[in-house]
Order: C-alpha cells, then structure tokens, then sequence
C-alpha cells in the first residue's frame, strides 16, 4: 500500500519537517514494506529519517539492506532553541542554547551500528539544522528538568550536510596531519572535540576495520589507518 500524500503518523514536528524537507515529486510516504514503514520511497530508493537513537533502526536496516538501497537522514542541531511554555501550551520563554552540535557528533550514534556502515546500499547523511525544542512545565517529566517533559522539536533551517557513502568517506573523518600512529587524546586534538568523542571515533572506525591498535604508548592505545582503498 503506498501514498503519495506525506503523511505523519504520530511523528513529532522535526521528523515531519524534514520529511515535508526532503519531499520531491513523484516521492510515494509511509509505504508499507513487510512488517516496516518507509518514510519515503523514491523508485527503487528507500528513504529513513531519524532524529533520535540511530540504534532504533539496527533490525529494519539489517532486514532491508541486502535488498533494497536505503539514504538514511539524521539531524544534528547546530544551534538550538530552548522554548517553555505551561502545561496547556502557553509561552513563558524562549532562550538559546549555549551547546553548539557539530557534523562529528554523529559518531555518538555510529558505536551501536558499526557492522552495518559498510553495507554498499546504506548512505548515512547528518543533517545540521537550527532547531527548537519545546517544553512544558506539565510535571511529568524527570525530577532533573524540574518535572517538565519534552513537548516537541521543530526545525527551523538546515544550514548543512555530510554524506557518507562507502568505507572512504568515514576514513576521511580522520585529518591528514594526524600522527601515524595515534592515540585518542592526539585524535581529540586534532578533530577540534574532546577525548570522549574521539574514543567513539576511534572505536567505530575499528570495529569497521579502517584502523587497528598497534601498541600503547604509557596507558593509551595506539591506532594506526589499516585500510587501503
């Protein structure tokens, strides 16, 4: 059963953004495949949007890649918006966030599905967008936010992107004066990021066998690029 109108389920306002983003014509929405829905089907390309946890799509990527060609789409907020309202939706603040995400920030998804990136039908693109996210002071949320819950996120510009395609394209991550070999502390300085960062770097590019540990050098490991194009 396909349709060609975009649907939305019960998707929050960021997922339907970008899929109302990402639309061009003759694209069929929510089209029923097995025990799955696509998000967008564009011929023989299968199109998934998701916003949260990347590990949520380990099953339906390992059922349905042997078979079909998936672009799968992950926002990352650059800039962010922080909007309270009441319970019932009325405003009381708008403020923006002093956290700033960057293009790299995705490899903190990437560590619970490193076996499948290689896969020669996924390409992963990392969106960069300015967001907001809204929450309301409904007491139902967890004691550290002070009880109020997580309304909904919207977007409101996609301001960049980076694709990956094949094993090359997350070998690049990794800049050209980087010391062969490295450890994490020299990778995190090198990337701009903090060392737990690159630890998720260093950990997903391994168990995609582009580097290895070659040694230790005091109480770090030593990683070196394993692969050849």
């Amino acid at each position: 059963m396909t349709n060609s109108s975009i649907g939305t389920l019960a998707e929050k306002s960021l997922h339907a953004n970008l899929k109302t983003w990402l639309a061009q014509p003759g694209d069929q929405f929510e089209v029923k495949l097995g025990r799955f829905v696509i998000d967008i089907v564009r011929g023989e390309q299968l199109i998934e949007i998701q916003t949260r946890h990347l590990y949520a799509m380990k099953s339906k990527l390992a059922r349905l890649l042997d078979n079909h060609p998936i672009h799968l789409y992950h926002p990352i907020p650059q800039s962010k918006w922080i909007v309270k309202e009441t319970a019932v939706g009325e405003p009381i603040s708008r403020r923006k966030s002093p956290k700033q995400g960057k293009m790299l920030d995705i490899f903190n998804e990437l560590t619970r599905i490193p076996h499948l990136l290689p896969h020669p039908n996924l390409t992963l693109t990392v969106l960069l967008t300015h967001q907001e996210e809204v929450w309301r002071d409904d007491g139902q949320g967890s004691w550290r936010r002070g009880r109020q819950s997580l309304h909904d996120q919207r977007l409101l510009q996609v301001v960049g992107s980076h694709t990956f395609h094949g094993l090359a394209d997350y070998l690049a991550v990794l800049p050209p004066n980087l010391p062969q070999p490295f450890t994490n502390k020299q990778l995190a300085k090198a990337v701009g990021c903090d060392t737990r960062l690159a630890t998720r770097m260093s950990y997903t590019l391994k168990a995609m066998g582009l580097i290895e540990v070659v040694g230790k050098n005091g109480r770090s490991h030593l990683h070196q690029i394993c692969y050849v194009s």
